[in-house]
């Protein structure tokens, strides 16, 4: 009762109610990626990524290859790391703080990005929360962690890479090709779209893929008419014409980008169901939105998705498994939308209680992620064990070793020292556009194999320009190395004679 009225206040409606702790577990989560942000866990491809700042940095109109002592060009080389690299150049800022700022841009990206698009394709309230917790929790009892996935722990390892950008691009993407084909559009608007496309396929190949085929799917399920058609000729004959007019690489060299590829992403067909058990709630969802709609944007998208990664399976063309968000974004949103969909009160009730049980699993699955906020020892047992350490990186070489010198390293060393300025003889990642990969892994592990004469390993400093080498065992055997220096966990920096 109101002391002065005497008049009884509403109470809140279920519905409202768990509307209001939905916003509140998205802001929570979205605080805690806020956090991961400043904290930049040093895993996986960071190494690639800060060493196409570095160069870009350095020499933005002729930067050479990111990772090895080479005039090639490099897909790295995009839109938007050239922006990264502008930046670094121009504020004198240290790489590893403008990937935390590209990290806390492509976050906002994707959250702005989600929730414009989910605006197309309901007017509740509650549909772009809904479908942010989806994107970050409903995927499996196994977290995924690879770039161009949105589960919440591989976005705490990859907010950084070109790929959370470009998915958050993407999403905008659809929402201005969505209002295109609703309403009235000059040839300006479509032209702009075309461009963006060819910048988004730039910035990172797969989620290019992703975006196209989100796209293919918002213009089938538009059915638009006659006047539509040549502006969208038009926007696509112009965003081929940017992707072949792109300086830094050939982007059609891509689609032969050899076995290295295939076998890094065929691991990515594997545990499928520890993987993605939890996405069959999203598929059921369709399977509603496809008996009301043959077209459904969110169906067709999904179809294209599944199609293109099972012909991956069948064909041996293992990286095409990178469009599996295609297969997964949409169903993961029809989830969320179901839960505010048309229907009975009691049907979404039903929804609401399946979807808040799978994104429960989904969370306790990427749990894991809260060690990069909290201190790993003050972790839970259970949460410590899906926690995945960080790389210490190699940032104490830099006393000794300089911008543009050569360190010969192996292993997972190969994939941090570029980060720093330093190149190494072999890339430690698959280099298409390097003629001499092969050559020069199979020089750096000549020269680390235990029975290797001095002579040989002095022939191949001299081929390669090596000023240090670098040990991770901390047991290489050769006298003519001098050790200068002993990192953290016992490796040694060895300048060459």
């Amino acid at each position: 009762m109101s002391g002065e009225t005497g008049t009884r206040r509403p109470a809140l409606r279920p519905a409202a109610v768990g509307r209001v702790l939905a916003t509140g577990v998205t802001g929570l989560v979205l605080l805690l990626l806020t956090l991961v942000v400043v904290q930049l866990p040093w895993m996986g491809d960071l190494g690639v990524h800060a060493a196409t700042v570095q160069r870009l940095r350095h020499a933005p109109l002729a930067p050479g290859n990111p990772l090895v002592d080479a005039n090639t060009p490099s897909p790295y080389y995009s839109p938007w790391t050239l922006v990264l690299g502008g930046v670094a150049r121009a504020t004198g800022l240290d790489v590893f703080v403008v990937l935390r700022l590209a990290a806390a841009a492509g976050l906002a990206l994707l959250v702005t990005g989600v929730w414009r698009y989910v605006r197309t394709l309901s007017a509740h309230p509650a549909a772009p929360v809904l479908s942010l917790l989806s994107l970050l929790f409903l995927w499996g009892t196994e977290p995924l962690l690879w770039s161009g996935f949105t589960g919440l722990h591989s976005l705490a390892l990859t907010a950084a890479y070109p790929s959370t950008f470009t998915l958050g691009l993407a999403f905008h993407f659809w929402t201005w090709l969505s209002g295109a084909l609703r309403r009235p559009a000059g040839w300006g608007v479509w032209l702009g779209l075309g461009v963006l496309w060819a910048v988004i396929l730039l910035c990172h190949q797969f989620s290019g893929v992703v975006a196209t085929a989100g796209a293919a799917a918002t213009v089938a399920a538009a059915r638009p008419g006659r006047a539509v058609w040549p502006r969208l000729g038009g926007a696509l004959l112009l965003g081929v014409s940017v992707l072949g007019a792109w300086p830094y690489y050939d982007f059609f060299a891509l689609a032969d980008a050899g076995e290295g590829l295939e076998t890094v992403h065929r691991v990515l067909y594997a545990q499928p169901v520890a993987r993605f058990g939890l996405v069959l709630l999203g598929v059921a969802a369709l399977v509603g939105r496809w008996r009301r709609d043959h077209r459904d944007p969110l169906v067709v998208f999904c179809a294209l998705g599944v199609l293109a990664v099972a012909a991956g399976r069948v064909t041996g063309h293992y990286s095409w498994a990178r469009a599996l968000p295609a297969a997964v974004i949409p169903a993961q949103l029809a989830a969320a939308l179901a839960v505010v969909g048309a229907g009975s009160r009691r049907v979404r009730s039903v929804w609401a209680a399946l979807l808040a049980g799978a994104l429960l699993a989904g969370a306790w699955a990427q749990a894991g992620a809260l060690g990069y906020v909290v201190p790993a020892d003050a972790l839970p047992g259970p949460v410590a064990e899906k926690y995945r350490r960080p790389w210490p990186g190699y940032g104490w070489i830099t006393r000794w070793v300089r911008y543009g010198d050569v360190v010969m390293a192996e292993g997972r060393v190969a994939r941090q020292v570029p980060a720093y300025g330093p190149y190494t003889v072999a890339p430690g990642y698959p280099d298409f556009f390097l003629a001499d990969e092969e050559r020069r892994t199979a020089a750096t592990e000549a020269y680390f194999a235990a029975g290797t004469p001095p002579a040989e390993r002095r022939r191949t400093e001299r081929e390669y320009e090596v000023r240090w080498v670098l040990d991770h065992r901390g047991a290489l055997d050769d006298p003519a190395l001098r050790p200068v220096a002993r990192g953290p966990r016992g490796e040694v920096l060895y300048a060459v004679p």
